[in-house]
């Protein structure tokens, strides 16, 4: 039963509410602003983060003799063990 008064209670109140809101200038203010100022940092640390994480990346491929020469003794030399 406090479900159904307390329906009652904000049909009662919404209108109101919306009395005061003018319709033409809805913004997202300051809140918005600074919510979007956040996101914002975040992207940019975490750009400046990846950058730095793959500067220490070696994308140089070894040669196929010094990898040969590398393998375990029972890996074959075509790196295929297993199959």
């Amino acid at each position: 039963m406090t479900d159904m008064s307390a329906h009652l209670v904000l049909t009662q109140i919404v209108p109101l509410a919306a009395k005061d809101l003018d319709q033409s200038k809805v913004t997202p203010g300051v809140l918005g602003f600074v919510v979007f100022a956040v996101l914002a940092v975040a992207v940019w640390g975490l750009m400046k983060s990846m950058n730095r994480h793959m500067g220490k990346v070696d994308f140089a491929e070894a040669s196929d003799v010094a990898a040969a020469g590398a393998a375990p003794a029972g890996t074959p030399a075509g790196g295929t063990a297993g199959k």
